[in-house]
């Protein structure tokens, strides 16, 4: 039984593998157009080496390095990133596991941070609290869709949709209240730094000074909860009656599984994972709210789509798929910008995950041809 989940675990990682590959593969023919145009209009001479050169140069090795382009600095970003896209890639990994599909969770993150910067800079407090407080109003928000669907069945997609943009305004309207609001800094139109108002609201750095500014314990946070996640899931009984509802509600049901508390309870541990990351990132000092310009949901809530198909919703592989596209979208930024655009990052990560819709069909090629080299060492 381990053997077959092993083989089945093996397949499946090889599989994202090819669609990585992939894509980069893609991503550095649109780099070769780019390079081809960008030169071809300055008028001058130049050959196809000079082309593949550019690419590669100015852009691909730059995607391919990452925050390690720009060491010390861009790494701490790249690590500032990572650890809110594992904390929104689990919570819609976890909701896929239970068969619900959790979209809302950018608005999750935004009423989680609110929470996180309601505890920090109004009550003070420390910052295991704060990002209890940040897990909390994202969990409500997450719930509330929860009970939509299971009292009265309306899908969670559309439910979610609708408050992530009531999250966003209402954020927004609270964070700022014309300029009134004990949260809001008129000098720089945004929140306060969290360091500024309550120093032990901030998140602990790690105590090295590699990174110039400190780098705080988040993403070990993020990993932990990880962790923890993928033994509620594969190890108890409450994992498998989750599991059980998203395979066949219906099953489940006469199985003597209370699947409407299992919905309620599947969307607020999914609120809950997207607002605590929304508190290790703000409670990190990274960036601060920005009430007055943030008129667009946080990449960050539907960059977890992204994360979790790239790992078939497997909380391990969350995590190595959150800093595969940390890396890569902090690359983009460092290309040449008269060349590239940092989008082209977007376009990997997405022209990946449109392959990721034939995982499966990898698999399955990979599975015959392990049959096929297995059949043939036994004769």
């Amino acid at each position: 039984m381990n053997n077959s989940k092993t083989a089945a675990a093996l397949k499946t990682m090889l599989a994202a593998l090819i669609c990585i590959l992939a894509g980069l593969v893609i991503g550095f023919i649109v780099l070769l157009v780019l390079a081809y145009t960008g030169i071809a209009a300055k008028g001058e001479p130049f050959t196809m080496l000079d082309v593949i050169k550019t690419a590669y140069n100015d852009g691909f090795k730059q995607l391919l390095m990452g925050g390690f382009y720009l060491k010390p600095r861009a790494v701490r970003n790249e690590i500032a990133l990572a650890a809110p896209l594992i904390m929104t890639g689990l919570s819609v990994g976890f909701a896929f596991k239970t068969g619900l599909f959790n979209i809302g969770a950018a608005g999750q993150y935004t009423v989680g941070a609110l929470g996180a910067l309601i505890f920090a800079l109004i009550f003070k407090l420390p910052w295991y609290v704060c990002l209890l407080g940040a897990a909390l109003f994202g969990a409500v928000w997450g719930a509330i869709p929860g009970f939509f669907k299971a009292y009265l069945n309306i899908n969670e997609v559309i439910t979610a949709i609708m408050f992530n943009w009531i999250g966003l305004y209402a954020v927004n309207t609270l964070t700022y209240m014309g300029g009134n609001s004990p949260m809001y800094n008129l000098k720089t139109t945004k929140t306060w730094p969290i360091a500024a108002k309550s120093e032990w609201s901030v998140i602990p750095d790690l105590g090295t000074t590699y990174f110039k500014k400190p780098a705080t314990i988040a993403i070990f946070l993020a990993v932990a909860i990880a962790l923890v996640l993928y033994v509620v899931l594969n190890k108890t009984t409450f994992g498998y009656e989750l599991k059980a509802c998203g395979l066949s509600k219906t099953s489940a049901k006469y199985a003597g599984i209370n699947e409407k508390r299992n919905i309620i309870l599947s969307m607020t541990i999914s609120g809950a994972l997207a607002g605590f990351g929304a508190g290790l990132y703000y409670l990190s000092g990274v960036a601060e709210w920005q009430p007055l310009v943030s008129t667009v949901l946080p990449s960050m809530g539907f960059d977890g789509i992204s994360v979790a198909l790239l790992a078939s919703s497997n909380p391990i592989g969350i995590i190595l798929s959150a800093l595969f596209i940390s890396h890569i979208s902090t690359g983009g930024g460092m290309m040449n910008a008269n060349l590239f655009p940092p989008e082209i990052a977007d376009v990997i990560s997405g022209v990946i995950i449109y392959l990721c819709a034939f995982l499966m069909l990898f698999r399955n090629a990979l599975g015959r041809i392990f049959t096929r080299k297995n059949k043939g060492g036994t004769k």
